[in-house]
């Protein structure tokens, strides 16, 4: 499983608008972000709820690293995402 997981919902607009720069984080460095839908799967939620535990997002999407424990509420600009990919 990787380390990188992003949690979205199905119709958010905002998950949408991130997709791209997820598509493109995976292609230059090489990595695989896990997308976890939560508004359609209450055991995605459980999966949710547990690694929201020190910024308490409120919503999708939320962008967590296993590895670094670092999470990212919402949408962001490229640069942050890739700060978060690499534990920064």
């Amino acid at each position: 499983m990787s380390n990188l997981i992003m949690f979205y919902g199905t119709e958010c607009v905002h998950c949408h608008h991130m997709m791209p720069l997820i598509e493109k984080l995976e292609k230059e460095m090489k990595v695989k972000v896990k997308k976890i839908e939560i508004w359609h799967d209450s055991k995605n939620r459980e999966i949710y709820d547990k690694s929201n535990t020190s910024l308490r997002c409120t919503g999708v999407p939320f962008f967590y690293n296993a590895k670094s424990g670092k999470g990212i509420c919402g949408g962001v600009p490229y640069s942050e995402l890739k700060a978060w990919a690499q534990g920064k």
